[in-house]
């Protein structure tokens, strides 16, 4: 994000997406630069749907996830397959804390491992001193990889983390400050000149199919503890003529009356558990929706609060909305993470689809019909995950694209 506010700042027409399933990152490359930042995901998304995103004219800066070639379990999804796709060079930045002449060994694997991927340049990153900038120059020097960046320690690049990854954007009332202080010190610290002429022709844009829309007025839960939806996803249901309104319930607020459809995406309830169990407008407002048969949708997060309770880390329960007959806990978390291919033959979400899991909440009781059925990313069966009530279902899965 430094990077791309410094890019703007030298007048660049720049925009950033982000490799793989991430909500939180894309929030604050978006603050970077002004523009919705997107997900390009090599494991969920058809390569329709990548060109599309991925297409322009403008200065595109993804950031990748994990290493240059992690990848999904089948081996399918690492940011190298983006930068294949969309024929980008890559910037490989090396966390060099207590690195010296071994960065030689690291560099000269990434990029010898993929002849189809173009290593064009090196940031060093986290350097002690001078001196230690020396000793990895100078072991770098023999592969003739451009090293285009060298950043020293500063602890004003810090910033704080939680369970799911770094604190949201929308919590930090100095975060245009910070940007501007890091963004003038990765200004120094790199070849912003040499960066820019990298960047190649990108292909061009090509007609992905569209995720179909809960219904003709989807109204969306959106404040701190309802924030991860993708901005694809919004596109195609706004495309194919549907009304899009939201609501906090953390500000109390009920959904619009007129909605078909009440999307509540995943985020982070059980920090907010106590203000949405006080929310009686939102509680009310949900259930009179449940009982007018209006379609009501779930992710993760969203999922947890159409349940009966959520209890928090200090293993006090705190009652929801009790539409689905789930009761979920994050007194011991335990981390789910991987990539999945889910099946539903009914509505809301019939078809097959591309998702992704990443929560550390544990169920304690779920009872009722399951939503979907699932294979891993190995191609494994896992069997049925989620629930159904009438109109109103959810799971822990984030669908990301059609299969």
């Amino acid at each position: 994000m430094a990077l791309a506010r410094a890019l703007k700042n030298a007048g660049h027409n720049v925009r950033c997406a982000k490799s793989g399933p991430d909500y939180i990152d894309t929030a604050f490359h978006q603050a970077a630069t002004g523009k919705p930042c997107y997900n390009l995901d090599g494991w969920a998304m058809s390569p329709e749907r990548i060109s599309n995103l991925g297409s322009g004219d403008d200065l595109l800066v993804v950031e990748g996830a994990m290493g240059l070639f992690d990848a999904a379990a089948d081996g399918r999804g690492a940011s190298a397959d983006i930068a294949k796709q969309l024929n980008l060079p890559v910037l490989l930045v090396v966390d060099c804390m207590s690195m010296g002449q071994s960065v030689a060994a690291l560099v000269a694997g990434f990029v010898n491992h993929d002849p189809e991927v173009t290593v064009a340049g090196v940031i060093l990153n986290r350097i002690g001193s001078s001196r230690h900038e020396t000793i990895l120059r100078s072991a770098l020097a023999p592969l003739g990889t451009p090293i285009l960046g060298a950043i020293h320690r500063h602890a004003q690049l810090a910033r704080p983390s939680r369970h799911l990854g770094l604190v949201q954007a929308s919590e930090d009332a100095g975060l245009e400050q910070y940007l501007d202080n890091a963004a003038q010190i990765v200004a120094k610290a790199v070849d912003i000149e040499a960066i820019t002429k990298l960047a190649g022709k990108r292909p061009s844009s090509a007609s992905p199919a569209q995720m179909t829309p809960l219904g003709q007025h989807i109204a969306i839960a959106k404040d701190a503890a309802f924030t991860f939806i993708y901005p694809h996803m919004l596109a195609d249901w706004t495309a194919q003529g549907a009304k899009i309104s939201y609501f906090s319930p953390l500000a109390d607020q009920a959904p619009a009356a007129e909605a078909d459809a009440i999307f509540l995406p995943g985020g982070y309830p059980e920090l907010f558990a106590a203000k949405l169990t006080r929310a009686g407008q939102f509680r009310k407002s949900m259930r009179d929706a449940a009982n007018r048969k209006t379609t009501i949708y779930g992710e993760c997060g969203g999922y947890m609060v159409l349940g009966h309770s959520i209890t928090d880390k200090t293993n006090v329960p705190h009652p929801m909305l009790g539409l689905l007959d789930l009761e979920t806990s994050f007194a011991q978390p335990k981390l789910h993470l991987g990539y999945k291919t889910l099946t539903r033959a009914q509505d809301p979400v019939s078809g097959a689809f591309k998702a992704h899991e990443f929560h550390y909440a544990t169920t304690l009781h779920a009872k009722g019909a399951p939503l979907f059925d699932v294979l891993e990313s190995d191609g494994q069966t896992r069997g049925k995950i989620g629930l159904v009530s009438g109109t109103v279902s959810g799971s822990f899965a984030h669908i990301i694209d059609r299969a």
